[in-house]
C-alpha cells in the first residue's frame, strides 16, 4: 500500500502525517458509527448512576490505553506547559459537561431537542476548525456540513422544551464541538493515542469527585452484571477504538471535513434502535439518512490543494 503526503484543504488546519487518502474518512465514518452504537446500552443503563457508570468507563479506558500503548511499543507522551491546559478543557468539555448537558437537559426538553443541537456541530466544526489552522473555511465543507446538519434533524426529529433546557441544547452543542476544537492544538504532537489517554484520565478524576458528591461512594456497587457489561461496551468500543479512530481521522484530514461524519451518529443510532428490535422508522427519517450521505460527499468535494 503507497502512502503520501497530502497539502491541507483550504478549509482544514494543515496535517502532517503521511496517510492514504482514504483512512482519514473512513475512521472518521466508523468512529462516529461506535459512537451512535451507544444506543444499544442505553437502556440497559438508564436507571443507573450516571456520573459512576462515565467514572468507570473512562478509568477502564485510561487502563486499556496504557495497556495497548505499551503492547505496541509505543511511549506514553507526557504533555508540556500550556498542553495541559488544553487536554483539560478537551475532557471537561467534551466528557464530562456534555454529560451534565444531556442529563440535566432531558429534564427540561424532549431528546430530540438535544439531538438537534449536536446535529449543528458539523457547521461549527466547518467555520472553526480551519481558523485554529490559520486557514479559511472551504465554502464547500461548509455547504456539506449544513447538508449533514439538515439531515441528521430530519432523522432526530424535532421536540418541546423550555429555555433551560435550549441553554442546556446550547451547552451540549458547544462541549461537542469542543471535544475536537481543543484537541487540535495538541493533536500533531501527542498524537491520537496521547490525546485520548490524557483526557479520558483527566475526565476520569473529574466524575469520580461529581459521583462522590451527588452519588455517594458507593454508587459503583450497585451497578448490575448487564450494566457492567454495557459499560465495558462504552469503554473499549465508544471510548477506547472510537476515540483513536477519531482522532486519527482528525489528524488527517482537519477538524472541518473530519466533522462532516458527526451526522454519521444519529444515523447510526436509528439504524441500531431497528436491529435491536424497535420499529422502522418512516420516510422523513431514511430521508434524513440520504441527506446526510449527500452532505458527507459534497463536503469532501473540497479541493487538497492549498490555496
Amino acid at each position: 500500500m503507497t502512502t503520501s503526503v497530502h497539502p491541507p484543504a483550504p478549509g482544514d488546519a494543515p496535517a502532517a502525517r503521511p496517510s492514504a487518502p482514504w483512512s482519514g474518512p473512513v475512521f472518521a465514518g466508523l468512529g462516529m458509527t461506535l459512537v451512535g452504537s451507544q444506543v444499544a446500552v442505553s437502556g440497559v443503563l438508564a436507571d443507573a448512576p450516571l456520573f459512576a457508570v462515565q467514572a468507570l468507563r473512562y478509568t477502564l479506558a485510561a487502563v486499556v490505553l496504557v495497556l495497548l500503548l505499551r503492547a505496541t511499543g509505543r511511549t506514553v507522551p507526557v504533555p508540556r506547559g500550556r498542553e495541559w491546559a488544553w487536554l483539560a478543557a478537551v475532557a471537561l468539555s467534551g466528557l464530562v459537561l456534555f454529560n451534565v448537558g444531556v442529563v440535566r437537559g432531558v429534564a427540561h426538553a424532549e431528546p430530540a431537542v438535544i439531538g438537534v443541537a449536536v446535529a449543528a456541530v458539523p457547521v461549527l466544526l466547518a467555520l472553526v476548525g480551519p481558523l485554529l489552522g490559520g486557514a479559511r473555511p472551504a465554502p464547500v465543507v461548509v455547504a456539506g456540513a449544513v447538508v449533514v446538519t439538515l439531515g441528521a434533524v430530519l432523522v432526530t426529529g424535532g421536540g418541546r422544551t423550555d429555555p433551560a433546557g435550549l441553554g442546556y441544547a446550547l451547552l451540549t452543542l458547544l462541549c461537542e464541538a469542543g471535544f475536537t476544537l481543543l484537541a487540535v492544538p495538541v493533536l500533531h504532537r501527542l498524537g491520537p493515542h496521547g490525546v485520548s489517554l490524557h483526557t479520558v484520565w483527566i475526565a476520569a478524576l473529574a466524575l469520580w469527585g461529581l459521583s462522590l458528591v451527588t452519588e455517594g461512594p458507593a454508587a459503583v456497587l450497585t451497578l448490575r452484571p448487564g450494566q457492567v457489561s454495557a459499560v465495558l461496551h462504552l469503554a473499549l468500543g465508544v471510548t477506547v477504538v472510537a476515540f483513536l479512530l477519531w482522532y486519527t481521522a482528525v489528524d488527517r484530514i482537519g477538524p472541518g471535513r473530519a466533522g462532516l461524519f458527526t451526522g454519521v451518529v444519529p444515523v447510526a443510532s436509528a439504524v441500531g434502535g431497528v436491529l435491536l428490535g424497535a420499529p422502522v422508522p418512516g420516510p422523513v427519517v431514511w430521508l434524513g439518512v440520504a441527506v446526510v450521505g449527500a452532505g458527507v460527499l459534497l463536503g469532501l468535494r473540497a479541493p487538497s490543494a492549498a490555496p
